[in-house]
């Protein structure tokens, strides 16, 4: 079996090997002819490689999780599950190279040190402070960070693009009579209920999008620093400042919650993608229980079934 990326068996293909464990049929796909391709993809169109895996969990086994490192193909992911199976005590696996992330069901017996040592025996690095439910949760926020963003700042650039940008770029799109009707809107006391909606929205966008980064940003100015995050939250508080006097006093200016929304998310897409690594999302990782939860409603009185195919 050789390497992903290098041509050279790893310490995973060695596990594999020296157990005699066949490859995972998604592996046996990469590395067969076209005409046992394409047989695999007549046994897929029939019903048998699709929907999620399943496995029976017995009543008593538990379930933990790992986070690691080295799981970076699909490929891996097969050949590692199909490892952890075939421990004594162990009924069901999940492997997520997209979280990082290794699910497992066994019997109490099976210490999680145990299942530690067959991790690290196939060659990946793993996380010595089972993090791995704190990784899932802190990937949750940043996920709905992202997601709150884009929703806030899509509910704010609406208002400004049917109504606002109108009234500042007239002899672009519209006509004059348009124009003036709009205008006549902005002047109006609609225009007190307008921009606290606008205010509202941009503002929860920036305080729960960038909620980290704003608490970052406090702890450097209690120790005297200046980082680009400090610069990044001053600038975005200070145009919603002027915004706001803008919005709702004699203050004479434009009001820019369009420009605020805009930073918030700019800056929230480019540091959950963009940059650095965020933290694994181990979302498809349950919590340890000791009952065996996820149980389907035909199966209550019968074994636990599990989900192995790590949330793909």
């Amino acid at each position: 079996m050789p390497d992903d990326h290098h041509g050279r068996s790893t310490r995973l293909d060695a596990v594999v090997r020296d157990r005699g464990i066949d490859a995972p049929a998604g592996d046996a796909q990469v590395e067969s002819s076209p005409a046992s391709a394409s047989d695999s993809d007549s046994d897929s169109d029939s019903g048998s490689g699709s929907g999620p895996r399943v496995a029976r969990v017995p009543e008593p086994h538990v379930h933990d999780t790992f986070s690691v490192e080295g799981i970076d193909t699909k490929r891996r992911e097969g050949l590692l599950e199909a490892v952890l199976r075939d421990r004594d005590g162990v009924s069901a696996a999940s492997a997520t190279a997209r979280n990082g992330t290794v699910g497992v069901h066994h019997d109490p017996a099976v210490s999680r040190d145990d299942l530690r040592e067959t991790l690290a025996a196939c060659g990946l690095v793993v996380d010595p402070a089972d993090r791995a439910f704190e990784a899932r949760r802190a990937s949750q926020f940043a996920s709905a960070r992202v997601a709150v963003a884009v929703l806030f700042g899509l509910m704010v650039a609406t208002p400004y693009i049917a109504v606002l940008y109108p009234t500042r770029i007239e002899w672009l799109f519209y006509d004059p009579v348009t124009v003036a009707y709009l205008q006549s809107l902005l002047d109006s006391r609609v225009a007190t209920h307008f921009f606290v909606n606008l205010g509202a929205l941009s503002g929860i966008a920036f305080l729960v999008a960038c909620g980290p980064m704003i608490k970052r940003t406090l702890a450097a100015a209690a120790v005297g620093r200046v980082t680009n995050e400090s610069v990044f939250v001053g600038s975005v508080v200070a145009l919603f400042g002027y915004s706001t006097l803008a919005a709702f006093t004699a203050f004479e200016g434009t009001v820019h919650y369009d420009l605020v929304a805009y930073a918030v998310v700019g800056v929230t897409l480019w540091t959950h993608f963009g940059v650095g690594e965020t933290a694994p999302d181990t979302a498809t990782a349950a919590e340890r229980t000791a009952d065996g939860s996820d149980v389907s409603a035909d199966a209550a009185e019968d074994d636990p079934v599990a989900m192995t195919d790590g949330g793909r």
